[in-house]
């Protein structure tokens, strides 16, 4: 069968079928991809090769109980994962040399961005999981609300249903997120996330 002009969602149902030609299709797709988007912060080849192979073996090893909804977005998804643990696992002692004291302050800097980065990725695949638990229209109307800041009423026309079933998407959606970020003050705090995760997504 000619693969290379499906898409990415017939591929990996056929990689579920075990073919090997699918598989190896998608990573000719997206390898460089995930690679450029890791080396933008670790800035190591081997790591960054490392987790562009550990993402693909695991897919093709788990590809029975794998549910990939979008292909493009799970792999954003696991490549901010390993690149987190990566950031964090560099990162095990804030100790560091310091040979003129007048940079000091500048190394601080460095440190706390880095601490930023590892909660704005770890937030940010945690609200991958949880949003890929949502259904597909509450998930598009909860984002179309808080990350493209449309009103009820826009995302109401946009998508042709009422303003109530607009409105009831949307408290779906925050009930499901707001007990996992109970230390936030107000739900809207997790959105203004998403944001962030998209600058990171890729």
């Amino acid at each position: 069968m000619n693969h290379t002009q499906q898409s990415d969602e017939d591929l990996f149902a056929a990689v579920k079928r075990h073919d090997k030609k699918a598989f190896t299709l998608l990573y000719d797709r997206y390898w460089e991809l995930v690679y450029k988007k890791a080396f933008s912060y670790l800035h190591d080849t081997d790591t960054c090769m490392g987790i562009v192979n550990d993402i693909f073996v695991n897919i093709w090893e788990k590809r029975d109980a794998l549910k990939i909804i979008t292909f493009k977005n799970y792999l954003a998804s696991s490549a901010r994962y390993r690149v987190y643990n990566a950031i964090k696992a560099s990162h095990t002692s804030p100790v560091k040399y310091v040979p003129d004291y007048e940079k000091l302050d500048d190394l601080r800097v460095e440190y706390n961005r880095a601490e930023t980065s590892f909660e704005v990725i770890e937030l940010s695949t945690d609200l991958d999981k949880l949003l890929d638990k949502l259904p597909p229209r509450c998930k598009e109307i909860f984002l179309l609300s808080r990350v493209n800041q449309l009103s009820n009423t826009e995302i109401a026309e946009r998508l042709s249903i009422s303003k109530r079933a607009v409105e009831n998407q949307i408290s779906l959606a925050v009930k499901h997120l707001k007990p996992h970020f109970k230390h936030y003050p107000t739900v809207i705090l997790v959105a203004k996330l998403i944001l962030l995760h998209n600058q990171l997504g890729l």
